[in-house]
């Protein structure tokens, strides 16, 4: 009998949530947050966020009238530790305190995926994992160079989705995951891109602040004299600059908003939803969106460079790649390096399922995080 498993993937501007009895969904549900939800959060600790989240959960069990009781296993996706290999871990005391506190410097809301998972499952009695967290580490040396030895580039990245597609398009291919290279993109509140070669991620934009691409709400890489002019001008906090970096930068810092459907809405009809933030031009957001698009298809051509041209095939994935828009604008500027595959929204909830169901078939794969 297969088991019934719960799986929490939170994001910056969302939540995707699924129940499974064996491999039948019970319910699926993207729970998607405006910006006025997240408002009174700007700049908080991430756990502030967690009621609200937990409700939401607790509710949509009750609402298809899930018993806690009949839940195997629960698992989250994995946030901001300690720098460690891909596999599946059990949520434990010393990982939620470094979630909690965001020891390793992260305040990203994914941390809240194995503190929801340890929270729910102690409720249902049962157990709680992490998989293939953010930060795993598989950079090759000269990656690691910043030009600054203080101050080295990091891996910091999208990586149960990233692989996932990956390892998805390789079988659909015929081949391992380990026998191509590869570059995928996963665009969403945070974008990164990587360069799989040969089943590791050899080089990879950290998305989560301060390099690649800018997204819908992060700037990422920015002039670094005009950067340390701003800290020093006397007219920011740090406070204000993290929130530039993360949160109000990118689409948001030039048009108001960070919803990229709203953004495309207007540039079409330009007509405003009810209470909406965008305060530019249908030019000025059509130009902003085009400089994000830019800056994807810039940074994927610079992972072929460190592929050496060896691209098997090039992946879109992420909740912006529903756009009807921005898959074709990127494909039309690098779909000369290699074939574009195209996956919107992301394969998570499914990789975190299986590797649940592998964790409760085999226990033995379950890593202990210390």
């Amino acid at each position: 009998m297969q088991p019934n498993i719960l799986v929490i993937n939170p994001g910056s501007t969302s939540d995707d949530i699924g129940y499974y009895r064996g491999q039948t969904p019970v319910f699926e549900v993207t729970v998607r947050y405006s910006q006025t939800d997240l408002e009174p959060y700007d700049g908080k600790n991430v756990t502030e966020q967690l009621p609200l989240r937990k409700k939401i959960i607790l509710d949509y069990l009750i609402d298809h009238q899930v018993p806690l009781k009949e839940i195997n296993a629960v698992i989250g996706r994995g946030g901001f530790i300690r720098s460690v290999e891909g596999g599946v871990y059990g949520v434990n005391d010393q990982m939620v305190s470094d979630l909690e506190t965001g020891r390793y410097g992260g305040i990203h809301a994914c941390n809240l995926g194995g503190i929801l998972a340890r929270e729910i499952a102690q409720y249902a009695k049962c157990p709680s994992f992490i998989a293939n967290p953010v930060v795993i580490d598989e950079l090759q040396p000269l990656a690691r160079y910043s030009g600054m030895p203080e101050n080295p580039r990091i891996s910091i990245f999208h990586a149960l989705s990233q692989k996932r597609v990956a390892r998805l398009i390789a079988e659909k291919q015929g081949q391992k995951y380990e026998q191509v290279n590869c570059i995928v993109c996963h665009g969403g509140g945070g974008i990164s891109v990587g360069a799989h070669c040969k089943g590791k991620v050899i080089d990879v934009s950290n998305g989560y602040e301060g390099e690649g691409p800018m997204t819908p709400q992060r700037s990422g890489t920015v002039p670094c004299a005009g950067l340390v002019s701003m800290c020093f001008s006397g007219k920011y906090t740090q406070k204000d600059i993290r929130l530039k970096m993360r949160g109000k930068g990118g689409l948001a810092a030039y048009t108001g908003t960070y919803d990229a459907k709203e953004l495309e809405e207007f540039i079409q009809t330009g007509k405003k939803r009810p209470g909406s933030l965008i305060r530019c031009t249908r030019q000025q957001a059509k130009e902003a969106l085009d400089a994000m698009i830019y800056q994807m298809a810039k940074e994927i051509g610079a992972m072929a460079v460190v592929l050496k041209g060896k691209v098997d095939f090039i992946a879109l994935t992420g909740g912006l790649m529903f756009s009807k828009y921005i898959p074709p604008q990127i494909a039309g500027q690098v779909g000369w390096i290699a074939p574009i595959y195209v996956f919107p929204g992301s394969e998570e909830k499914d990789a975190l399922r299986d590797a649940a169901r592998r964790a409760l078939e085999n226990p033995s794969i379950v890593k202990h995080y210390s």
